[in-house]
């Protein structure tokens, strides 16, 4: 039995539970954890993830240490080595979410609403009867920039989707598909309700348009020129009796982010160039020019090869990244154990066992998805073993089951070695998704490993 046991133990594959290392680090995690919740808890546009890595850049920077900013929108941190190629974490920082229209504001029996537009893959059920607060930013005529933020201060109103109640859904939501009960054009923004005069009609409008020129000093024209988003008002919460999970908007892909973000200013000096890229509208295809599909990565390189002393000619530019390595750092799907059919457990990945490791993604056989190459898999596998990383491999469901994307494939067409690499999450793409604590550590722990790796 002794020797059966040494066996499995030298031969078979096991990960375990990240939380069984001991109370050291538990502290570690917890203290880790905590840093987190303050970032995501106010960074829930990708603007305002931009503008506080910024400021955490002025703060931790090195001599030598720059950043490119793409509209305010897509943030690279640099740190340029003596080697060829570059060692990249590139993450997402938009998220699904509730954008106005561009001409929102109008009256209906009595009520001042908002006309909406969800933004990626979202289940829109989800977003009705929750608080929401308006995020974004208005430009008006002259240039004036004015960012809004409204429904996260303890004395700000909040807004509503309001939903029908259940006396009377029975014909209209409760016999019909899911994606037929909630109609997008039926997910109208309540933004108030008191008349300035009861004999002109859309009074109601009106004071609303009052209120916002008093505080903004806009008019209604100013919405077309605007970007305004409703993102859930809820607070990162800790989750469970031992706190060892976190409930929050955005963990995808801002818990990536953020890991990425500490392990650039924490990771050693290496001979490679590192680079911690944050890019925007991953969630609608990656399309636009703040995108992964944009120039930007292209901008970032020739940046780099310029300060290098290099001339950046298509030749040098096509060496530079096809030496380079990348994680694209997004999050995967963990097992739910209220849906545990959707997953084929050997190949699944779990909550507190790790980062996990995705080598494609896609849909069906493979179709939209970068395919990491073996090799790299297997230097991947080395560099967190060294260092002792927990991580575990995962794939997004059963074959056929669904599926979905990431920015790898998108950078593994500048011929770089991808793999996507990031913590599994419970609910994701809900207002309010579920992460552990010991995955969100360890996925820092593997950001950081692979910059220090040659």
């Amino acid at each position: 039995m002794a020797k059966l046991e040494e066996l499995k133990e030298k031969l078979t594959y096991k990960n375990k539970n990240g939380w069984l290392k001991g109370e050291d680090y538990k502290k570690q995690v917890f203290d880790f954890a905590e840093n987190y919740k303050d970032f995501i808890g106010r960074c829930k546009t990708e603007r305002e993830t931009v503008k506080f890595i910024k400021e955490v850049f002025e703060k931790k920077k090195r001599d030598g240490d720059f950043f490119v900013v793409n509209r305010g929108k897509s943030i690279a941190l640099i740190r340029i080595g003596n080697d060829d190629g570059m060692k990249l974490v590139a993450s997402h920082i938009d998220t699904p979410r509730i954008d106005l229209k561009q001409n929102p504001l109008f009256e209906d029996t009595e009520l001042a609403l908002f006309h909406t537009h969800y933004y990626g893959g979202i289940k829109k059920y989800q977003w009705f009867n929750i608080p929401l607060a308006i995020h974004g930013v208005i430009v008006k005529s002259n240039g004036e920039i004015i960012e809004v933020v409204i429904g996260e201060e303890e004395s700000d109103p909040v807004f509503v989707l309001p939903d029908l109640l259940p006396h009377l859904s029975h014909k209209l939501v409760d016999d019909k598909k899911v994606k037929e009960a909630f109609e997008a054009e039926k997910m109208k923004l309540i933004v108030g309700s008191i008349p300035i005069d009861e004999e002109e009609k859309e009074t109601v409008k009106l004071n609303v348009l009052k209120i916002l020129n008093e505080k903004y000093g806009i008019i209604e024209e100013d919405f077309i020129s605007a970007e305004l988003t409703l993102v859930p008002a809820f607070k990162a919460k800790d989750v469970g009796f031992d706190r060892s999970l976190i409930a929050a908007y955005g963990h995808d892909d801002r818990i990536c982010a953020f890991c990425s973000l500490e392990a650039f200013f924490d990771a050693k000096e290496n001979s490679k160039t590192a680079v911690a890229l944050m890019i925007d509208k991953e969630e609608i295809g990656s399309d636009g020019n703040t995108a992964a599909k944009s120039r930007f990565l292209l901008d970032v390189v020739v940046e780099i090869l310029k300060r290098k002393g290099i001339e950046p000619s298509f030749e040098n530019i096509g060496e530079f990244l096809k030496k380079s390595e990348v994680l694209s750092a997004d999050v995967n799907g963990a097992v739910n154990p209220m849906f545990k059919e959707v997953h084929e457990k050997d190949n699944a990945s779990y909550i507190n066992h790790g980062v996990v490791l995705t080598k494609f993604t896609g849909h069906g056989g493979k179709y939209m998805a970068n395919d990491a190459h073996a090799e790299f898999v297997g230097k991947i596998r080395k560099i967190f073993n060294d260092a002792g990383v927990n991580w575990q491999i995962g794939e997004l469901g059963k074959v056929d089951e669904g599926g979905g994307g990431t920015i790898a494939k998108y950078l593994a067409a500048w011929n770089m070695d991808v793999i996507d690499c990031g913590p599994a999450l419970i609910s994701m793409h809900s207002p309010y998704e579920i992460a552990s604590k010991t995955d969100l550590y360890e996925t820092y722990r593997a950001y950081k490993a692979f910059f220090e790796s040659r």
